[in-house]
């Protein structure tokens, strides 16, 4: 569904991202990982848009999105959640809600599947996102990028400075989404056990190229621990 190619990347003078490739299917989660500073965030900025690359390609089913801006590769379908949730903090929940459909009809009803995945949003709709703790804002996050029905779902750490009761009800959103088919999962990750448990595949990234890549089943025979750990 979304397949990058020997894509390259520069902040000014430094090399960034260097001939990365990787693919991330339909009913499958695709798991990014390495140390901090390797380049994963910079990475799924590129697949959105957010920052430009030198050179390679970027495709959604088969067609090149390089040139795209954010907001049509949110169009054609690519779902973000960025590092650090990026709620808008002044805005109700419903109002964060109705912020992922903005390129839909107008008067588009938020899907009440949303509140089937993530029960607690429905519950606080007329609260404000600022107000919410951080695994409840991470909740929310999602839910707003699932709003328009993506085929691609690019998540950049969801679990980071979340309580472990949410990391799981997380995950299982994850699982439970790419199980249904009809969605590729991009999840980049620092925690270990959970990409593991997620990944159907897995990349590794090292100083901005692709150190390893495989199946999600074998990321410990492969020795993938060893290659994050700090």
């Amino acid at each position: 569904m979304l397949e990058v190619k020997n894509v390259n990347q520069y902040y000014g003078g430094s090399h960034i991202l260097r001939d990365v490739s990787l693919k991330a299917e339909l009913g499958k989660v695709t798991v990014i990982l390495g140390r901090n500073g390797v380049g994963k965030t910079t990475l799924l900025k590129s697949m959105m848009g957010l920052v430009p690359i030198k050179n390679g390609s970027i495709e959604l089913a088969g067609k090149p999105i390089q040139s795209n801006t954010p907001y049509e590769r949110a169009r054609a379908g690519i779902g973000f959640v960025p590092q650090g949730r990026e709620i808008f903090a002044r805005l109700t929940v419903q109002e964060n809600l109705h912020m992922g459909l903005a390129y839909k009809k107008a008067g588009t009803p938020i899907p009440p599947e949303l509140f089937e995945l993530f029960p607690v949003l429905k519950q606080m709709l007329g609260r404000r996102g600022g107000d919410l703790s951080g695994g409840q804002q991470q909740q929310l996050a999602i839910a707003r990028a699932l709003a328009a029905g993506p085929k691609v779902l690019i998540l950049d750490e969801p679990t980071e400075g979340i309580q472990p009761s949410i990391i799981k009800d997380i995950g299982r959103v994850i699982r439970m989404l790419a199980d249904r088919g009809d969605m590729a999962i991009v999840l980049v990750e620092q925690y270990y056990d959970f990409a593991q448990e997620l990944a159907d595949d897995y990349v590794v990234m090292e100083r901005g190229a692709v150190l390893a890549h495989g199946k999600g089943p074998n990321m410990e025979v492969d020795g993938v621990r060893s290659m994050v750990a700090i």
